[in-house]
């Protein structure tokens, strides 16, 4: 829904596109899904493995820089803790739009856990930045999954848990301001920088009290709209259940067949407990 707007500063007639396909951000998701149900745990080495399989086959769209680079190099031999992109211009979406599945099989508050999840996010960015926002979506879906209610203290134990950093900066200014969506928009950006972009899910997530009224309102609002729009479904989705969202408008999504046969495949995954 938010890819046929993406890049826009505002996006005044909103209309939902006729033609829904999945973008980068769900066709990653679905390739650590697949290694996830190949390998029977989560392993950088196999999600890795994965996703030059899917990067082969032209089965990966619109990817961005860092994860370009990325794929480019594990293709062509390159070791999958050596590739990841480093620097500034590093601290993308790519990490955090395809981390929300380990939130089922990996603990945040275990160390060894948190270290494979560093791991993966390796694979494609090798900053900090990025690393905490990956870390900030994985909580925030994780703390979902375990019956956790979705609201105003997630910020709080967000904020308790995380590094120092700008993600961090962004989550309490959300927190002590008791910020809204219009808000955030006018006081940050909604580019794919991970700072602007996690903390505004997280936000929309919270603040949400319907799954297409907030989708309509994060895309209105312009910038890295697919990838926004796509962690914001994640953590309404692990909150509120299926039930919860448009089944019939999903149904038309192109590959919506493929993503119930990875779902039904993962659920056969023991989970963390």
């Amino acid at each position: 829904m938010g890819s046929h707007f993406e890049g826009s500063a505002v996006v005044s007639d909103f209309a939902l596109p006729s033609n829904l396909r999945v973008t980068d951000d769900t066709q990653l998701t679905l390739a650590t899904c697949e290694a996830i149900v190949e390998s029977r745990s989560v392993t950088p080495e196999s999600i890795a493995k994965q996703f030059v399989r899917w990067f082969r086959e032209r089965r990966i769209t619109g990817i961005g820089s860092s994860t370009l680079k990325a794929l480019t190099e594990l293709d062509a031999g390159g070791h999958w803790a050596l590739v990841g992109a480093t620097g500034e211009r590093a601290a993308g979406n790519g990490a955090a739009m395809r981390i929300a599945p380990l939130a089922f099989f990996l603990d945040p508050d275990i160390d060894i856990h948190r270290q494979t999840f560093r791991d993966v996010c390796r694979i494609t960015h090798r900053n900090d930045e990025a690393y905490i926002g990956a870390l900030a979506l994985f909580r925030t879906v994780h703390f979902c999954i375990q019956g956790g209610q979705l609201n105003a203290g997630v910020f709080t134990s967000l904020i308790e848990s995380l590094p120092d950093s700008n993600v961090r900066d962004h989550l309490v200014a959300c927190r002590d301001q008791s910020l809204t969506v219009a808000d955030y928009g006018k006081q940050f950006a909604t580019t794919g920088y991970v700072a602007d972009s996690v903390p505004l899910a997280i936000l929309a997530a919270i603040r949400a009290t319907d799954f297409m009224t907030s989708m309509e309102a994060l895309v209105r609002m312009g910038g890295d709209t697919d990838s926004i729009a796509s962690m914001f479904g994640q953590i309404f989705g692990a909150a509120h259940g299926v039930e919860s969202l448009p089944l019939a408008l999903l149904d038309e999504i192109d590959s919506s067949e493929l993503v119930r046969k990875f779902a039904q495949s993962l659920s056969q995954i023991p989970v963390v407990t």
